[in-house]
């Protein structure tokens, strides 16, 4: 340990301001079990100490926490006996086991028990923090996921103990989600196609949280966020020596995956000698590391994917193999894109608001209300980052609205689209990745959609007086608003 822990700490416990996580710290090294206190509870983190394994046992049992921070060679009761019973008591709880001696085989066996990840001994203060902050970020979501804000025509689904939920009454958005609960069941390698921000992580989680390996961990990896030679690293694990820096064995994410679901997200970024050792993993499940000469694991493992492009483009393109291509795509999920799903804007813009409302502001002040052409205004944006840029854009108007107080269109910041060309200003850059018909009919219905809104904002909500600015009588008006899934019965103002 680094000088940092040797800070002597206030006390073994503290009680829960609700600021931090809750922890437990479990090691018969009492230097080590009090520098982690000090440094945990300066970081403004609930924590108890324990230096012996019947005192652990009994306060996982009888306790409820966010993170156990365990040392796994103790006797007469083991790290690995601490770990399982927190685990079993708390299927929720983030256990991180601290080993001096830090085995292949122990760290393979301690992430099959349930542990979430390994820390290997001596650790500077640096290293806890982190761990500790990606701790947190993985207990928020899934607080998030197990106890969602429902409102009213929230779909949900339960299953594995927790409750996953997915907004959307779309026809086409609800095909997808009756076929990943299809799917859910088996073993199947899925992959999820759709644009940006469409929910593709979404649904690879809601896939695994209703799978029969919904009780190991579902492992995702960014395929474009790593460059070529560490993506392989991080994927399939190294042997020590292999490069510089590697000063020991590391298992990589397939190993850890064992028994769950790995999910390649942005898979058509992944570079082809890499591709094609991940296939060798899908026949036979046989994994090596990088650096070793020799068969390391073999792992059973269910694979996820997902793209922003068109998987079937990318094979032609040379980008993706095509022997890969057909071993991940058992099952193809294909999201749409929020500007086809316009009918379920009403329902994410109020549940984004009540979350955003609920996360930064006071809970005395009564959350605004969106206008009926507010809704209309919202429906009519093409929104080319889709659910993702709808949600940040609700959180934005979260921040500044004022409580109590309706939200009107200019209170919704529009960002500037990138131009396709000179004059093209709110054109859809979107729509030139579709084909000549199907790339008029989506320019025809964005006009139509951008028009209503606005033309019903002018008109305050009357119909009549929106008819006569825009030429036409109140019927084609009315058809033109159900066509585009606008609430006829919520814009009718007087009829004058």
């Amino acid at each position: 340990m680094t000088d940092p822990f040797l800070a002597e700490p206030p006390s073994s416990s503290v009680p829960d301001k609700g600021t931090g996580l809750r922890i437990l710290v479990v090691d018969d090294d009492r230097t080590l079990r009090e520098g982690c206190v000090s440094v945990l509870q300066m970081d403004g983190h609930a924590v108890t100490a324990t230096g012996r394994g019947d005192e652990a046992l009994d306060l996982v049992r009888r306790k409820r926490f966010d993170l156990i921070l365990v040392d796994l060679y103790m006797t007469p009761i083991s790290g690995m006996e601490v770990l399982k019973a927190a685990v079993e008591a708390h299927k929720q709880v983030i256990v991180v086991v601290m080993t001096g001696n830090p085995t292949v085989a122990s760290s393979i066996e301690a992430l099959r028990a349930g542990a979430w990840d390994y820390l290997p001994k001596p650790f500077s203060a640096s290293h806890l923090q982190v761990l500790i902050g990606r701790a947190a970020h993985a207990v928020a979501t899934t607080k998030d996921v197990r106890e969602p804000v429902r409102p009213a025509g929230l779909v949900t689904q339960s299953g594995a103990g927790e409750l996953m939920s997915l907004l959307g009454v779309s026809p086409t958005f609800r095909k997808a989600v009756e076929l990943a609960q299809k799917v859910a069941a088996t073993d199947a390698s899925v992959m999820i196609s759709g644009e940006s921000g469409t929910g593709k992580e979404m649904i690879a989680q809601f896939i695994h949280k209703h799978s029969r390996r919904t009780a190991r961990k579902l492992v995702p990896i960014n395929c474009a966020a790593l460059p070529d030679n560490l993506l392989e690293s991080e994927m399939f694990g190294h042997r020590k020596g292999a490069f510089t820096g590697a000063d020991r064995d590391k298992a990589g994410l397939l190993e850890m995956a064992n028994g769950g679901t790995l999910f390649l997200d942005e898979l058509t970024e992944m570079a082809m000698p890499l591709q094609a050792k991940l296939l060798r993993v899908l026949q036979d499940g046989v994994v090596r590391r990088l650096g070793s000469e020799t068969q390391d694991a073999v792992v059973d493992v269910r694979f996820i994917s997902a793209t922003n492009r068109d998987p079937q483009e990318a094979v032609q393109q040379g980008i993706l193999r095509e022997d890969l291509f057909y071993r991940l795509r058992v099952v193809p999920i294909k999201l749409p894109p929020l500007r086809k799903r316009v009918e379920d804007i009403p329902l994410l813009a109020e549940y984004f608001l009540k979350r955003s409302w609920e996360r930064h502001r006071s809970h005395e002040a009564s959350a605004p209300t969106f206008t009926a052409e507010t809704i209309a205004f919202l429906q009519s944006r093409p929104w080319p980052g889709n659910v993702r840029e709808l949600q940040n854009v609700i959180e934005h108007v979260a921040v500044i609205a004022e409580g109590g107080r309706p939200i009107a269109p200019d209170d919704i910041p529009i960002y500037d689209e990138a131009p396709v060309g000179d004059g093209d200003a709110g054109f859809p850059a979107a729509i030139m990745n579709e084909a000549f018909h199907s790339a008029k009919d989506s320019l025809v219905t964005h006009f139509e959609k951008e028009y209503l809104a606005r033309l019903t904002a002018r008109a305050g909500g009357n119909m009549s007086k929106a008819a006569r600015l825009a030429g036409i009588d109140r019927t084609t008006l009315y058809r033109l608003m159900e066509k585009h899934g606008f609430k006829r019965d919520a814009l009718s103002g007087s009829s004058e």
